[in-house]
């Protein structure tokens, strides 16, 4: 007998049955009553993003050792709850050490599986080898952490004593579950986390205290509103968890008897919490509701307006409503600009309407940067539209000034760069009012930071950076930032965490540490933006490829269709942390822009450096 091969194109023995809802029928959520169903392989579905339920079946009776293994892979891409299903092809004393909340692997094209030994081993069992392409794991914080490598696991079938004599069941395997690129997209889905900054070292923009997001990954028809909840409460992520903080302390549990949390029919949500709450100020509480709410609100399915807190006990801590929360805390990417903006032929900064229609005109801003008194290469536009920074001509000087008037402030910055290229990147605002450049000199990288955009210059620390920044922007809640990193020719995307601590005589000592890779499935990125409170616009190609625009998370995620329509030799991008304005682009056609569910416009021919507020 030959070797048994498990592929990916093997038809299914033990079972899965997926029921496939129509365009109108978008929430099929339980057993079709009625009508076809049909069996299919997991790697021949339809579009993985497609209202797709699959449902596990148990082990046949007399399943070979081959089927039982198939089985259990397919029962864990199916829509099963607690994996109850899953379990049945593990013995007794397996499903008990089975942790399959540990982690989630993700495999490129799901796991192969060949048979190592098909007579009997020194037990009379069958052991099977698990390969493939690892792309990323999801974490038992449900983080998710691109991690490509090869992957290679095992599993260990005996034979059981069954109702009808002996049958194979699984004695020994991995911890966690193990799934294909097209079922991980199907099962779950990415929910924002809020959390409040950490203030440290910088300026504090007035108004509500400022919001985090910390993307995790939740299996979308299994609970997602319960399990997003506890995660929160469980606190952020570990990369995250330096800069941020939580008003659920760390002892902050679900009530042991919550079950199931689903908002009533007013759209309220009851969230019991254990008795180790202890004591919560009306302040600290309705933080703690205003984190709920901006989290449940990233949960598409969730609904829910109004959230009340609760003791175990049934008595209430605090009520808050949708409305209340944004004066309460907010995500800085929630800011709407007023404007868009980039520097003309004249090498003027001018600005058209954030709502302009596709006949608008640029206008030259107020102030110095108006007009020619100081022509500029780049520019950045402080959140709050009051100040801007823009680098000369020949990337060598960094000024200031006021939109609203006044005198050119500077030069803030000098580089001795001898060439525009490789002088002061453009510059960006982050949402405390402070200001960051690169200077990309050769002789003297380095990263700069500027309190309130204005005084002596910080030079950041920078840990872990495999190559030199070309590009930077830095996210409105100011604790993340994105790096264009290039090293030997080739150009990536990492995300590093921005730490503030404050030194000796109280000066700032301002670094970015750990810098992850943000967009892996691309060999070359080459422009990129915030585009939300997690998400960026990049520009760039994969292995092989032509160039193209897409969305990823800062996680390094990438979900399927998250393409853009194509536009020739792009050079910048920008987008708005508001997700409902148009992207800008400069392109081989000028300055463009994308409406939402449009085509590009072209809004002027010549141009560059188009940009938002940011």
């Amino acid at each position: 007998m030959g070797a048994e091969r498990i592929g990916r194109g093997r038809p299914l023995r033990a079972g899965l049955v997926l029921a496939t809802c129509g365009a109108l029928l978008a929430g099929c959520a339980s057993m079709p009553d009625e009508g076809n169903l049909k069996k299919v392989d997991a790697s021949q579905r339809p579009d993985s993003q497609s209202q797709v339920r699959v449902y596990a079946m148990p082990p046949a009776e007399n399943a070979r050792a081959v089927d039982i293994v198939q089985g259990f892979l397919e029962a864990l891409t199916s829509d099963d709850p607690d994996f109850a299903i899953a379990r049945k092809y593990l013995t007794k004393e397996a499903s008990v050490t089975w942790e399959p909340e540990h982690s989630t692997t993700v495999l490129a094209d799901g796991p192969n599986t060949v048979a190592d030994n098909l007579g009997n081993d020194s037990g009379g069992g069958r052991t099977y080898s698990l390969t493939g392409r690892q792309v990323a794991t999801v974490n038992e914080q449900h983080a998710y952490v691109p991690d490509e490598r090869a992957y290679a696991e095992t599993v260990h079938l005996s034979q059981q004593n069954g109702p009808n004599g002996r049958v194979w069941r699984i004695d020994r395997l991995p911890k966690g579950v193990v799934l294909g690129e097209s079922d991980f997209e199907r099962n779950y889905e990415a929910v924002n986390k809020y959390y409040f900054a950490v203030p440290g070292a910088g300026g504090r923009s007035s108004g509500p205290k400022a919001l985090v997001a910390d993307p995790i990954y939740v299996r979308q028809r299994i609970d997602p509103l319960t399990e997003t909840v506890k995660s929160l409460i469980d606190g952020p992520t570990h990369w995250l968890e330096p800069v941020v903080s939580s008003r659920f302390n760390s002892s902050t549990a679900l009530a042991p008897d919550a079950g199931s949390l689903t908002p009533d029919d007013k759209n309220k949500l009851v969230v019991p919490l254990a008795e180790r709450v202890g004591q919560v100020d009306q302040q600290r509480c309705t933080e703690m509701a205003a984190q709920l709410l901006f989290t449940l609100q990233d949960l598409a399915s969730s609904g829910v307006e109004q959230v009340q807190l609760q003791r175990e006990n049934g008595s209430q801590l605090c009520v808050l409503g949708k409305d209340q929360a944004e004066t309460v805390a907010s995500p800085r990417s929630a800011n709407r600009p007023s404007y868009q903006y980039y520097v003309d032929e004249k090498h003027r900064l001018v600005r058209m309407p954030g709502n302009a229609g596709s006949n608008a005109k640029p206008e030259p801003v107020s102030g110095p940067f108006g007009h020619p008194e100081q022509e500029l290469r780049s520019v950045a536009v402080s959140r709050n539209e009051v100040r801007a920074a823009g680098v000369s001509v020949d990337g060598r000087r960094l000024y200031t000034a006021s939109l609203v008037g006044g005198e050119l402030s500077g030069p803030e910055v000098r580089s001795r760069a001898k060439t525009p290229e490789q002088g002061l990147s453009t510059p960006s605002w982050d949402g405390r009012g402070d200001l960051w450049v690169a200077d990309r000199d050769p002789r003297d990288r380095r990263l700069l930071w500027l309190g309130q955009g204005k005084g002596e210059p910080v030079r950041v620390r920078v840990s872990g950076l495999d190559g030199h920044i070309e590009a930077i922007r830095v996210s409105a809640d100011g604790v993340r930032i994105a790096l264009l990193v290039k090293k030997g020719g080739k150009t990536s995307l990492r995300i590093g965490r921005v730490e503030r601590p404050v030194g000796k005589d109280e000066r700032p000592e301002i670094s970015v540490v750990e810098p992850r890779e943000a967009a892996p499935q691309m060999e070359e990125v080459t422009a990129m933006s915030w585009a939300g409170p997690s998400r960026l616009v990049v520009v760039g190609r994969e292995s092989g490829g032509v160039q193209q625009m897409r969305y990823v998370q800062c996680d390094g995620s990438a979900r399927a269709g998250a393409t853009l329509p194509g536009l020739t030799g792009v050079k910048e991008i920008a987008a708005s942390e508001d997700e409902t304005q148009p992207l800008l682009a400069h392109s081989d056609d000028g300055i463009v822009r994308l409406p939402s569910g449009g085509q590009w416009q072209t809004v002027g021919k010549d141009g560059m450096g188009p940009v938002y507020p940011g």
